[in-house]
């Protein structure tokens, strides 16, 4: 996938974020640091990786998946991975083509991942719909998002 499209992607999203204020607040930035183990982080979309030359404030895992950003303290927000941009929010594939919803994921440490997507800022949904239908306008970015969504499937379950 060509490195625009992922510039293009975040551009749609600037500045916005799931609330009006700073939600970190509400949970000490759990999704900003790894667990105990130094586990933890966001996956990097095809051609981001290179974004993050020289950060240090982060390191790069591998993953089968794909590469997995670690931050190791405080980030620089402006450079903050797309993962991180679209948190509590993943993409979903809908009867009208690419949509997000909340991730199953963020049920673990996002407080706002309780109130749904309705909780949510609705400016910065969507933009993180506009966000995700970019990336979905090209065929390895598809194909990604594909992947993307079988693997956040597996941590669904219904109460």
């Amino acid at each position: 996938m060509d490195g625009t499209i992922i510039l293009q992607a975040r551009a749609a999203i600037g500045g916005l974020t799931p609330l009006h204020q700073d939600c970190g607040a509400l949970c000490e930035a759990a999704c900003c640091r790894p667990d105990a183990d130094g586990q933890g982080g966001v996956y990097l979309f095809p051609g981001e990786e290179s974004l993050f030359s020289g950060a240090d404030w982060m390191r790069i895992e591998p993953s089968p998946f794909a590469p997995v950003l670690i931050c190791e303290g405080t980030c620089d927000r402006e450079r903050r991975p797309l993962g991180c941009r679209i948190f509590p929010l993943t993409p979903v594939r809908g009867e009208k083509g690419w949509t997000v919803r909340v991730d199953a994921r963020a049920r673990a440490m996002c407080p706002l991942a309780r109130s749904g997507i309705r909780g949510l800022d609705p400016a910065f949904v969507r933009a993180v719909r506009r966000a995700i239908r970019i990336i979905a306008a090209d065929p390895s970015g598809e194909a990604f998002l594909d992947r993307w969504a079988e693997l956040e499937s597996e941590y669904r379950f219904e109460l």
